[in-house]
């Protein structure tokens, strides 16, 4: 396997080689464990793209679009409110 270089502030450097210190492996490998673990955005829409069908099979539950964003507005508002 070819390695690349990164770019990176030094604190976030030193940041996650400590984190990967405390984990007990070097830079590298808790780099390329974290990578393994990263979904991409394809991914993620796939993900819940299949969520959301499952809850539609198990629920019955389908909201439309605007009762999503009106869900979504709801939370926001919700978690504004608390993190104030």
């Amino acid at each position: 396997m070819a390695d690349a270089n990164v770019r990176i502030p030094e604190e976030a450097r030193d940041r996650l080689a400590a984190v990967a210190a405390a984990e007990g492996m070097s830079l590298r490998a808790y780099l390329a464990k974290l990578a393994e673990t990263m979904l991409t955005p394809t991914e993620r829409a796939e993900r819940a793209e299949r969520a959301k069908d499952a809850l539609k099979d198990w629920t019955g539950y389908a909201p439309t679009v605007a009762e999503e964003q009106a869900i979504d507005t709801e939370l926001d508002r919700r978690m504004a409110k608390v993190t104030q």
